[in-house]
């Protein structure tokens, strides 16, 4: 595979787990093993790896709870040609998450605030998938396969902001709705809308309008309160830059 300058592939798959919302996810039906592949709704733990909410009544989850091996599928859902649009094949183990496991429950909540009609059902628990590897397909010639050191997200250093991400990112809801559409549209060139913050990592921060997702990484590693204050209103003001010299 040649790389080319305006190529990154940790960061293309970074961007696909973040921003995705449904991939076909790939288990080993008991007794037989044949492949089984089944639509799935998503969302990304603060480290990258993809958060499921599934029912014990599901037959991929009765799968995966006797043999944990899985595959996700995730896309960009352009339009037109699907396949002139990136995707990846991640791999790992599915592991279902302890009771009470808070991270998991408002990160998967956030991107799909439906589910709140049905996550405290008995038969449905949430999954995470640990990666193992990714196969990348961006385009041709940018095919290849990355370890999870290559496209997980560190969060080691960064236990005071994911202590605080929750009301952080309802913060920048409630209060700085302004903020979140400079984001999206000055920084990322998309048209205007109800766009919401849905995460919040030390990497950057994930928008939400509708069904459609975007990813602002931030141009250096976030890892306490304080020093994503500074960023957001960096960001801000970069953004309030660019809309001033769009008017001239």
């Amino acid at each position: 595979m040649q790389l080319t300058e305006d190529f990154n592939p940790s960061k293309a798959v970074k961007s696909l787990l973040r921003r995705s919302r449904q991939g076909a996810l790939a288990t080993l039906m008991v007794g037989s093993g044949d492949p089984y592949c089944s639509l799935v709704n998503v969302a990304s733990h603060p480290d990258g790896s993809p958060i499921l909410l599934i029912s014990r009544l599901a037959v991929h989850t009765k799968n995966l709870l006797a043999d944990a091996r899985v595959s996700l599928m995730l896309d960009e859902r352009v339009e037109g040609d699907p396949l002139e649009g990136a995707r990846i094949m991640l791999s790992g183990r599915a592991e279902e998450a302890a009771p009470g496991d808070e991270i998991l429950r408002r990160r998967y909540l956030s991107a799909h605030p439906s589910a709140e009609a049905f996550v405290n059902f008995q038969d449905f628990s949430f999954f995470r998938i640990r990666p193992a590897g990714t196969h990348l397909v961006a385009g041709f010639g940018r095919i290849l396969d990355l370890k999870p050191a290559q496209f997980m997200t560190e969060i080691a250093d960064a236990a005071g902001l994911l202590q605080s991400e929750q009301s952080a990112v309802e913060h920048m809801n409630t209060d700085h709705q302004e903020a979140l559409d400079l984001y999206a549209t000055r920084l990322l060139g998309a048209a205007g809308g109800n766009w919401r913050c849905s995460g919040i990592d030390p990497e950057g921060i994930d928008l939400q309008a509708g069904n459609r997702t975007l990813r602002l990484d931030f141009p250096q590693r976030v890892t306490d309160p304080g020093g994503l204050r500074k960023m957001l209103v960096r960001l801000a003001e970069q953004a309030r830059t660019r809309e001033t010299a769009s008017d001239h």
